[in-house]
């Protein structure tokens, strides 16, 4: 059977989903242009014509993962609900106890940022907009009265550098600690960063 014709468009972002999946299998290092052309059923040279090298469909692939994320995120933090309900919901998700895929390509691409300009620059980007997006909905718990917090801003980075951590240990050291005490810590961490009343948020208020 034929391939259907893709837009540029459409086989662009095939090219980045199957390289999104071959770097979370395979690792930065060991990930080829091959790898991904295989995957698909398509030619190296195919590959090529849309990414001239390796580094700039990794970069692109790691684009369009913060670019998912973000997007994720901002459909969580705009339901119609409270902002309690909302971070908590956030939160949750980012968490690595929770739903979403891929800390293993982020913790590579913390890696190979610290080499690649570009990664860095993703990295970098997509980190402050995390923080921005929660210290927001963190200072609209605080004016509508659902909790107390002095620093919105600090709350956020505390709260991410709690999460990026643990999803390092859970990630890379298995058995470092279990997957049920990483989610208390995470509620604990919560439940103090917003002031509320004993060691976490009861889970139904999620």
């Amino acid at each position: 059977m034929a391939r259907v014709r893709l837009s540029v468009a459409e086989r662009r972002g095939e090219l980045l989903r199957a390289a999104i999946e071959q770097i979370e299998q395979r690792g930065v290092a060991a990930v080829r242009i091959a790898d991904v052309a295989s995957a698909l059923g398509v030619s190296n040279a195919l590959v090529l014509y849309h990414f001239s090298t390796k580094e700039k469909l990794v970069a692109a692939a790691f684009a369009r993962a913060a670019e998912d994320d973000l997007a994720h995120l901002r459909r969580l933090l705009g339901r119609r609900t409270t902002a309690r309900r909302r971070l908590r919901g956030a939160v949750r998700w980012y968490a690595p106890t929770g739903p979403a895929k891929g800390w293993r390509l982020w913790i590579e691409g913390w890696a190979v940022s610290l080499r690649e300009p570009a990664l860095r620059e993703v990295a970098r980007d997509l980190d402050r907009a995390w923080k921005a997006a929660l210290a927001e909905v963190v200072a609209e718990g605080v004016a509508a009265g659902e909790f107390t917090c002095p620093d919105p801003a600090a709350t956020a980075l505390r709260l991410t550098a709690l999460l990026d951590g643990l999803a390092v240990q859970l990630t890379s050291y298995g058995g470092t600690v279990s997957r049920a005490r990483a989610q208390e810590w995470v509620e604990e961490a919560l439940a103090r960063e917003l002031g509320l009343a004993g060691a976490a948020v009861e889970a139904r208020q999620g």
